[in-house]
């Protein structure tokens, strides 16, 4: 938040929000409805930045677009929760638009976007980069009319565009009380080596989903050497079926900021970056609300409190519509204003990070925790969890249940107990911790909530006896099809081979060797992809295949099929000239 003039991308200098590329390359998309190649030249030579990185940038991010867009640029969600492509279906009749085309008048354009977290309250959609939520036959007809009128956007009915929290089971941390501050005056008093102590002994691990010990993490990043250190807030929650991290920025942001603050005080940093996913850029004025209010009260910049040797600034980076992004060394790819591919590992960012020194990347849960924890002790959160997950965990519930929303539960807690909750009846399948997490059924239903048994970053998303859940298990195919970075030929390639399988498949044109090629490809992207969304993106069709193998033969063409022509006896003869017939003279 620093307030001097000029934009400075040197390498190495840290990147001032307003000098961003992603947010100049958003301004640029607002006033066009596209990013021209002559605006690209031009802030190439602003930026000091090669146009091939800038190009590089744009062609790599979703909401970026080389050809115009509508004046209202509509993107249905493809997420079977908070999705309705009938509804597209239907908007796209009745406005004479093509899917994935903008109006001859350049009136209108409707696409789909990946999973917008909006789980909780859809059908929803997103309009101009805002988000219209609850969609119905009746509100869509009055989006349409509000399209052909040319309303302006601030015009249309503001109840459209609310978004709730809708936080149906407080527990440890939303349940708690957090007066603004209180972390940092006791981290104060206790000093930062006492701090970290403290956060290692309440056993808090990374709430993203990797599970990784946060005073670890911490630890390592303060001792490694370095002429800055970096605190990153990762509030880039793309993982379908997720979106506690927004209610947490919406009602808790507070604590999500004290907690980089204090990270940032336990590891020598002075400044932290929020990662804002794109599809939350309505939170914007919030959020910097509440940093003005940190500012003023002294909670953030110099001297924090009255302590000299404590100076700490945030700033707020938006992304652009990558779900790879969510990935730690992506996300710091993305930030400096590169395309988020993955890094190869190691070195770790805690060692080489965000502009090549020491840098922490925490879930917005996590660091919301360690607030609270700061305030009210290691033994506090203890109080709550299971033998090897301690405290609790937030769930962001969804699917078919009477009651979709936020749940705080203990780590330990059954899946049982939390579909009793939620109101779900007759469920065929829960899909714990999004599609590169674990699809269980009802034989599992009594496991229990934790790393040491199903681990989540929060999603949970749930499936009725009356859904089609190979059409569930194929939208998740086309998702990581659709995300894949491309920068390793296993996901790449593999990612849109599994895609086109499963779509044989459910179509009633797959036959058993489809099934066998198929788990082959998916154990070979598994293993052979380069980062996280490779190494998980094929769970859904290998926990389906080994849970519900029905799903699957039910759809075969001809399973029971024998091919006419036997390649291995025909071979016969040959066998008997050569005086051959050990295992290396057959085909199988």
């Amino acid at each position: 938040m620093d307030s001097h003039n000029g934009p400075d991308n040197t390498p190495g200098s840290p990147i001032r929000q307003q000098d961003h590329l992603l947010h100049h390359l958003y301004n640029i998309q607002q006033q066009f409805q596209h990013i021209p190649q002559q605006a690209i030249s031009d802030l190439a030579t602003r930026l000091a930045l090669p146009i091939s990185q800038i190009e590089g940038v744009v062609d790599f991010y979703s909401f970026f677009h080389r050809s115009p867009r509508g004046r209202y640029d509509i993107l249905f969600s493809t997420c079977t929760s908070c999705g309705d492509l009938a509804m597209m279906q239907e908007l796209c009749t009745r406005l004479g638009v093509s899917k994935g085309e903008t109006a001859a008048d350049g009136s209108v354009s409707i696409a789909t976007a990946s999973c917008i977290g909006m789980c909780d309250q859809g059908p929803a959609l997103m309009v101009n980069g805002r988000t219209i939520t609850q969609l119905s036959a009746q509100r869509l007809e009055m989006i349409a009319k509000q399209v052909e009128s040319a309303t302006p956007l601030d015009q249309w009915p503001a109840e459209w565009f609310r978004v709730q929290d809708n936080v149906r089971k407080n527990g440890l941390l939303l349940g708690t009380a957090f007066e603004t501050g209180s972390a940092l005056t006791a981290a104060i008093s206790q000093g930062p080596e006492a701090l970290l102590n403290e956060i290692t002994k309440s056993g808090l691990r990374g709430r993203g989903g990797a599970g990784f010990g946060t005073g670890m993490k911490w630890k390592f990043c303060r001792e490694a050497k370095g002429d800055a250190h970096y605190v990153i807030c990762n509030a880039d929650e793309g993982e379908p079926g997720t979106f506690k991290d927004r209610i947490l920025l919406t009602s808790h942001a507070h604590e999500v900021f004290e907690g980089m603050t204090l990270c940032g005080y336990v590891i020598g940093a002075q400044k932290g970056y929020l990662y804002l996913r794109a599809e939350y850029r309505h939170l914007l004025p919030d959020l910097y609300a509440v940093l003005a209010r940190r500012q003023q009260a002294g909670l953030l910049g110099r001297n924090i409190l009255g302590q000299e040797s404590f100076s700490f600034d945030i700033e707020i980076i938006v992304g652009a519509g990558a779900y790879i992004c969510g990935e730690e060394s992506s996300l710091i790819e993305s930030m400096e204003q590169k395309r988020g591919i993955p890094r190869v590992r190691p070195p770790f960012p805690v060692t080489s990070g965000f502009l090549g020194q020491p840098t922490v990347v925490n879930n917005v849960e996590t660091l919301a925790a360690a607030a609270q924890i700061a305030v009210h002790g290691s033994a506090w959160f203890n109080t709550q969890g299971s033998d090897k997950s301690d405290g609790t965990k937030i769930l962001s519930i969804s699917g078919d249940c009477t009651t979709p929303g936020i749940y705080e539960y203990p780590f330990g807690v059954s899946i049982q107990k939390i579909l009793d909750d939620c109101g779900a009846e007759h469920v065929q399948a829960i899909q714990v911790g999004g599609p590169s997490g674990t699809l269980i059924g009802p034989d599992e239903f009594e496991r229990k909530l934790g790393f040491e048994d199903l681990a989540t970053g929060g999603s949970f998303m749930i499936y009725g006896a009356e859904r089609d859940l190979l059409a569930v298990i194929s939208n998740f195919a086309h998702f990581f099809a659709h995300e894949s970075c491309g920068f390793c030929t296993p996901c790449r390639v593999g990612t849109s081979l599994l895609r086109n399988g499963l779509d044989k498949i459910v179509s009633g044109h797959g036959t058993q060797y489809d099934m066998d090629e198929m788990y082959r490809m998916a154990t070979l992207v598994k293993r052979r992809s380069h980062c996280g969304l490779g190494q998980t993106a094929p769970n859904p069709i290998l926990d389906a295949l080994q849970r519900f193998p029905k799903l699957f033969e039910e759809r075969l063409l001809h399973s029971d099929y024998t091919p006419h022509f036997d390649l291995d006896t025909s071979l016969a003869e040959a066998r008997q000239l050569t005086h051959r017939d050990d295992a290396e003279a057959h085909l199988s």
